[in-house]
């Protein structure tokens, strides 16, 4: 386990499950994650804007993002929050909802929940999870029954994006060091450039920029944890330098770039 701050990276057993503790008053911006992230607000309460309207969680409920989701959060005061995370990588979580429910899709509908039986069920996987002594077995069983309880929050379809704008997304989601004019992302969308802006950001909750740089936060993300020195992370993803990958960093995550590179 290690330290920075008031968070924790705590060690998970779980291939595909990383596992966050903290208890903070920081304001993390506007930001994305590529994993599923569910947690539970163990003290105080927070708001938040996310793709699926303003949200306000407090002690006891269970919060909730999908991969690619733009959120931030900041405290109700300055007493902070208490929470616990998990962040689990999208295939993981797709193989488990499978087993539950085959051929369905799954997507968090509800960015907060509020039901004691699943708030159980997470502590019980939670804890599974980030035993200090691998319970594969246990850890498998707590996630499919985590998983049956949530997919009766989950919506049966998800709502198609705009065509083009989907395209241009998927294009930075490919190739985040990859640069591109506003004026030839709206003219391969079909679109004028403020009808591409409007909508992009509608669809996405980020105007394209913002969005860019969101995903080269989170190639960084993959190349320090892989082990690249931090000023070779920040040029091999698009920053100007290790600085301003540092400050991206703190901002999104409230972590600075360090605390996740390899002891």
């Amino acid at each position: 386990m290690r330290r920075a701050r008031s968070f924790q990276l705590l060690h998970s057993g779980m291939a595909g499950v990383q596992a966050v503790a903290a208890d903070s008053a920081h304001a993390f911006g506007r930001h994305t994650h590529e994993e599923f992230g569910i947690g539970l607000i163990e003290r105080g309460a927070q708001k938040s804007a996310s793709g699926r309207g303003v949200v306000e969680a407090g002690a006891g409920d269970l919060i909730t993002v999908n991969p690619g989701e733009v959120h931030d959060g900041k405290p109700f005061d300055a007493s902070g929050r208490r929470w616990r995370m998990l962040y689990v990588e999208p295939a993981r979580l797709m193989e488990a909802a499978a087993d539950v429910m085959p051929g369905g899709q799954f997507e968090f509908s509800a960015p907060v929940i509020r039901d004691a039986t699943l708030v159980a069920r997470f502590a019980t996987l939670f804890q599974a999870a980030t035993a200090a002594q691998g319970e594969g077995l246990h850890a498998e069983t707590a996630l499919l029954a985590f998983i049956a309880g949530l997919l009766q929050h989950a919506p049966r379809e998800r709502p198609a994006l705009v065509a083009g704008v989907h395209a241009a997304r998927e294009r930075m989601d490919d190739d985040p060091m990859a640069t591109s004019t506003l004026a030839t992302m709206a003219a391969t969308a079909g679109l004028s450039r403020h009808q591409f802006l409007r909508a992009f950001t509608r669809l996405t909750g980020l105007p394209p920029h913002a969005y860019l740089l969101q995903r080269r936060v989170q190639q960084a993300r993959r190349l320090i944890l892989s082990g690249l020195p931090l000023a070779e992370a920040a040029g091999a993803s698009g920053f100007a330098d290790q600085s301003h990958m540092t400050r991206c960093f703190v901002r999104s995550f409230g972590l600075t770039p360090g605390a996740l590179a390899p002891a």
